[in-house]
């Protein structure tokens, strides 16, 4: 390098130790392409197991009919927070709205309270369609408003007529004001029995108290969601009917018999050997070894008792 002096401009070289080369700047190294196509491999890995940001499901719209004989203040129960201790009787049709959070879905509720006298007929007859979900409530005090819940489910499959399919709407069976423990005449394996030999769902609920109204509402909306991601169809019951028909109408007959002879459906006079042989055909239905069917372990009992009583007056 040559480098210029003072005022003689005289001249001299010197040689930088490295040369002129250890004035150039040096060159940024390129990344090797095999570093950065493993950057992009990485990154792209991260990107696809990050979790992912679950979108928002729509609100779910679902209607609601309750009905039943029995004056009942479950849905203002439920509705308002509150028990109303002076029942009105609903003129016509009842109307409430409210919303709720099922799993992590947001549902809008339409709640109609049907009336249960005969002249409300001609109100509420256009509300049983497009309904997915019913409550049936029932009075454990009233056995009247207990046996009418036949009459209802006749009505609404009636009103939806022949292209209606009861079985795509969630049941649910609300044996109410279970507070009056004294003057109760419908018992809990009466209601049960009816309930899920249907495939209904069953509840013991009090109004006026509160008990069971939560988490009657929570398995019963619960239950209409499944309905609605099945494409409108109720998928195979939760409740798991274990028993068979012939099994619940045996508990029935055997629980509204008159007396012995009744209950094991012999005629009065009947031989030994034939009170023996009914005896059996009970007792291997109804063993609470074998069936499990709600109230059948009272029925086989009365069904020993029975047989015991009619052999000591049989010679």
């Amino acid at each position: 390098m040559e480098t210029r002096g003072g005022e003689g401009g005289r001249t001299r070289k010197c040689r930088a130790s490295g040369g002129a080369r250890a004035l150039r700047r040096p060159r940024p190294r390129s990344r090797p392409k095999v570093a950065v196509v493993a950057a992009v491999v990485a990154a792209a890995a991260m990107e696809a197991t990050a979790p992912k940001r679950k979108e928002p499901r729509k609100p779910l719209r679902i209607k609601v009919i309750s009905m039943g004989n029995a004056e009942s203040c479950i849905i203002k129960r439920y509705c308002e927070k509150r028990f109303v201790p002076k029942y009105l009787a609903t003129i016509g049709i009842d109307y409430g709205v409210t919303k709720v959070q099922i799993r992590d879905r947001e549902i809008k509720v339409n709640i109609f309270d049907m009336a249960g006298h005969p002249f409300f007929y001609e109100v509420r007859n256009e509300f049983y369609k497009d309904t997915q979900g019913v409550i049936l409530v029932y009075d454990v005090g009233q056995k009247e408003s207990f046996d009418a819940l036949d009459s209802w489910l006749a009505e609404m499959k009636q009103e939806l007529g022949p292209h209606g399919n009861m079985d795509n709407v969630v049941f649910v069976v609300c044996a109410n004001k279970i507070d009056c423990t004294k003057h109760r005449s419908v018992d809990e394996s009466e209601g049960r029995l009816w309930a899920e030999s249907r495939g209904f769902l069953y509840f013991e609920t009090s109004a006026q108290t509160g008990e069971g109204i939560n988490e009657m509402f929570q398995t019963f909306y619960s239950a209409i969601i499944d309905l609605c991601d099945n494409g409108g169809k109720r998928p195979p019951s939760s409740v798991g009917v274990s028993f068979t028909k012939e099994q619940a109408d045996a508990i029935r007959r055997i629980r509204n018999s008159k007396d012995s002879w009744d209950m094991l459906g012999v005629k009065p006079g009947a031989t030994r050997d034939e009170v023996n042989k009914a005896y059996r055909k009970l007792a291997v239905l109804l063993h609470p070894d074998k069936c499990v069917a709600p109230g059948s372990e009272d029925a086989f009992k009365a069904v020993v008792n029975a047989r015991t009583a009619l052999l000591k007056n049989i010679k």
